[in-house]
């Protein structure tokens, strides 16, 4: 038995009209154009960075006479020099500042998570009130006095680690980030199937949703992290001992507070000398490469994640 093939018949070329000019030939061109386009920006956004790097690395003598430049006559690490003679109380300061960004970041993932997975299931009856409840405190928040009070009469929690962790511990933009993350990543139909083969909520939450909703996990995370790491407010208002180490952004603004009010009253402590050999506009520098450089090396391991976790849900289909 023999089988008969279709019959492909192509269009004939109209007479007098063009034929379309294959896409592909044109790809190679575009691609070249828009990666020097897409270099170009990503070299904008770095190049603010390696500048002020340049910067804390110039001699202040010759940055009052030349001024900024890309390449400096004279460079110096005074600069760096003047921060370090703190001695161990940076490292010491560095080292409350991992210990706040690890466990405050560590406990924002455990409360957004539960909070957001809660809000997110059809099957809890009150999502919608605490859904409202976290967009609340969005629009209006108690304000400062009613948390320092909190902090200080009812928690008794000043002066210690946890009066840097909490406040920033349970973020409503985070809660809804979340929940939508999940409304949109974890279907319905798995959480009934795993119901119907006896697991329970917890075993749920911990064994298949979390691992499918790493990406929003990381973005999150990543938030968490920054906020905790370039916080120094907080230390501002709940450390009022001077043996205590203060974390890292707070030391690095109190030497900056010292090293002003030693060039201001130089002509009333009779030091212009000292005055004029301080590092002024460097040690600024140095204190943004010293804040910035370790969240700088540690967003490449994130990054993969940040970005799935920005894109999904965005098309859905």
């Amino acid at each position: 038995m023999t089988t008969t093939q279709p019959v492909q018949s192509e269009m004939p070329p109209v007479p007098g009209r063009k034929k379309p000019r294959d896409f592909n030939e044109l790809t190679p061109a575009w691609n070249v154009f828009f990666n020097i386009i897409i270099g170009l920006f990503a070299f904008s956004c770095v190049f603010p960075f390696l500048f002020v790097i340049i910067i804390s690395l110039t001699d202040e003598q010759t940055l009052v006479l030349e001024g900024f430049s890309l390449w400096p006559s004279k460079f110096s690490t005074a600069a760096y020099s003047y921060i370090f003679e703190t001695g161990h109380e940076l490292f010491v300061s560095f080292g409350v500042t991992l210990l706040v960004t690890v466990t405050g970041t560590l406990l924002t993932l455990i409360l957004v998570t539960t909070y957001a997975y809660a809000v997110s299931r059809k099957s809890f009856e009150f999502r919608g009130f605490f859904s409202f409840l976290a967009f609340f405190t969005m629009l209006f928040s108690g304000g400062m006095v009613p948390g320092y009070i909190v902090m200080t009469q009812f928690l008794h929690l000043q002066n210690t680690i946890w009066s840097l962790v909490l406040p920033l511990s349970l973020s409503a933009f985070s809660i809804i980030v979340m929940r939508t993350f999940f409304q949109t990543t974890v279907p319905d139909e798995i959480i009934e199937s795993a119901k119907i083969d006896g697991a329970g909520e917890l075993l749920i939450f911990a064994r298949i949703v979390l691992p499918v909703s790493l990406p929003g996990i990381a973005t999150i995370g990543l938030f968490s992290c920054l906020a905790y790491w370039n916080d120094w407010f907080n230390a501002l208002l709940y450390y009022n001992k001077p043996e205590l180490t203060p974390p890292l952004q707070f030391m690095l603004m109190k030497i900056e507070k010292n090293m002003d009010f030693l060039t201001q009253n130089a002509q009333n402590l009779g030091s212009f000398n000292a005055a004029a050999n301080l590092p002024t506009e460097t040690v600024r520098m140095a204190m943004v490469v010293l804040a910035t450089l370790p969240i700088v090396m540690a967003y490449p391991f994130f990054q993969r994640y940040f970005v799935q976790g920005l894109t999904v849900g965005s098309v859905k289909g």
